[in-house]
């Protein structure tokens, strides 16, 4: 693969990734969920990707291999492993280009209301227009990693004027304190509001695009360097969007929108709250200009999205568990077979699943993934104990722990509801990777080193279901269930790092990654 990546770019690809569709809504939705401590689960959930975004960075300067997300596991917890992540950040990457496809025609819908029909569901034609839409992401992805990041970074400086200019036109319009006190008060829903607005009020939601810059690694010009940068500048700015824009959002309210209380919340409009609060303010030449920035934002974001979800493909199909031809690169040095399989993937969400369910599986079934860089940024500091590293994680055994801790409070706030579209998603995955393994024999698998997955999701489901969130039955009251779901992470954590590959079967993966060229290992190239 061509590593044309720059640092701009490939921060840019990050910016782009998570500046999506929902600034316009995000701030509104974790508002109805925590009220003014909406602040708060910013503050948390910013903390939480930095924790993990961190873990990764390490990672990715000594490993800076395309789809990063299903590799690296492959390196440190053999195939059982890599194949569990690579497949459930693969199905949650697929529903992202569906989710941003679905904003980019909501936000059309004035425009063309033949899209949607009476239901609010899209129409037969508009069924047709996403469809074309996927494709004209997958077109652009097969002209190569080049054209694409200079696309991407021309857009994405829309994406980051027009939030900014937003927040700055409301904070010094009109703010009103007495929010932040009355209405119940800071917090009316407490602790499980803010909770439940990291995980369903679209804070995650929002802040996991970072995971962007993992999957580009192998196409990052000096990763050594430019990927841990990436990572901390892309979330850093994006956090301070995401918070002056909450800040703007529960300021600018006033008493008629917030006399029935913070959770019945609710705005007129295909733009929704921002807006509308805009427009109150009377900010109209930026309002004007929200159609368009909210197309481009989508537009961009899923555009993305297809691009590092054609490497999550490659790396699946050198994990094993996807068909060999999907590691097939064009002349451009791009995955187009894996391009072609995910845009199938991807429209069929339209198809098979309500939107709502598209939703809840994505966050969720993305974190899963996620919870292996903090045990693998451990054990590759004893397989790998004499890379250079550009970036080291401090304290690595603590806060490598506290971010699996994190990913694992994360996955119980979606709630139950979402477990089970999560576990129905597991199944399917473990099905294909038996069938996938049939011919071969399963003595080559790496049982051994996967051993901790299954007390980690079973525990996971089953605290879930007793828990308070997302239509569990209430049996672990919030506060107790953190310190459950905590103890089960620490012990599944201490015991994942101490299943990591033997140093033998490492060497041998790596003799095999580097025969085949799809690494450039140790120059930093």
């Amino acid at each position: 693969m061509q590593r044309s990546i720059g640092l701009l770019s490939l921060t840019f690809v990050a910016i782009s990734g998570i500046l999506g569709s929902g600034w316009l809504f995000a701030p509104l939705m974790a508002a109805q969920a925590a009220g003014p401590s909406s602040l708060i689960a910013w503050m948390i959930g910013g903390f939480a990707m930095l924790l993990l975004a961190a873990t990764f960075a390490e990672i990715a300067a000594i490993l800076p291999v395309a789809g990063g997300i299903g590799r690296v596991p492959h390196f440190s917890h053999g195939s059982v492993v890599s194949m569990t992540m690579g497949w459930t950040a693969w199905v949650g990457y697929n529903t992202t280009a569906t989710i941003e496809v679905e904003a980019v025609l909501r936000y059309s819908k004035s425009l063309a209301p033949w899209l949607y029909g009476s239901d609010g569901l899209l129409s037969p034609a508009g069924l047709a227009v996403a469809c074309v839409l996927l494709a004209v992401f997958t077109v652009l992805n097969a002209f190569g990693v080049r054209f694409f990041a200079r696309l991407n970074t021309a857009l994405t400086w829309v994406k980051i004027l027009v939030p900014a200019g937003l927040a700055a036109v409301i904070l010094t319009s009109e703010f009103r304190y007495a929010n932040f006190s009355e209405y119940g008060g800071f917090a009316p829903e407490g602790l499980k509001g803010i909770l439940s607005a990291i995980s369903t009020g679209g804070v995650i939601f929002a802040l996991i695009g970072f995971r962007h810059v993992i999957d580009m690694a192998g196409e990052a010009r000096n990763p050594k360097v430019n990927v841990p940068l990436a990572l901390v500048i892309s979330l850093v700015v994006c956090l301070l969007i995401y918070g002056g824009l909450q800040l703007a959002f529960l300021g600018a309210l006033d008493q008629s929108q917030l006399k029935q209380g913070w959770a019945a919340l609710s705005f007129p409009g295909e733009l929704g709250p921002m807006a509308a609060l805009a427009t109150a303010v009377g900010a109209l030449w930026i309002v004007s200009i929200l159609d368009s920035s909210a197309r481009i934002s989508s537009f961009a974001s899923a555009l993305v999205s297809v691009g590092s979800n054609a490497r999550l493909g490659l790396a699946m199909a050198q994990n094993g568990l996807f068909p060999k031809f999907m590691e097939t690169l064009s002349a451009r040095g791009v995955p187009l077979f894996a391009l072609l399989i995910n845009f199938v993937v991807s429209a069929l969400f339209f198809f098979i699943l309500p939107f709502n369910e598209v939703l809840a599986l994505n966050t969720s079934s993305i974190v899963l993934s996620f919870v292996v860089g903090p045990v693998a940024v451990l054990a590759f500091r004893q397989l790998m104990a004499d890379a250079p590293r550009a970036f080291v994680l401090p304290a690595a055994p603590v806060t490598g722990c506290l971010a699996f801790v994190v990913a694992s409070l994360i996955i119980y706030w979606s709630g139950w509801d979402t477990m089970l579209h999560l576990g129905v998603c597991l199944v399917i995955g473990f099905l294909l990777m038996i069938y996938r393994n049939s011919r071969g024999g399963f003595d080559s698998l790496d049982w051994r080193e996967a051993a901790w997955l299954a007390p980690y999701l079973a525990g996971l489901v089953l605290i879930s279901w007793l828990g308070s969130f997302g239509g569990g039955l209430g049996y672990l009251p919030v506060g107790p269930d953190i310190a459950v779901v905590s103890a089960l992470a620490v012990a599944v954590y201490i015991l994942a790092v101490r299943l990591r590959l033997r140093q033998d079967k490492f060497d041998l993966y790596m003799a095999e990654e580097k025969a085949d060229e799809r690494m450039e290992y140790g120059d930093g190239a």
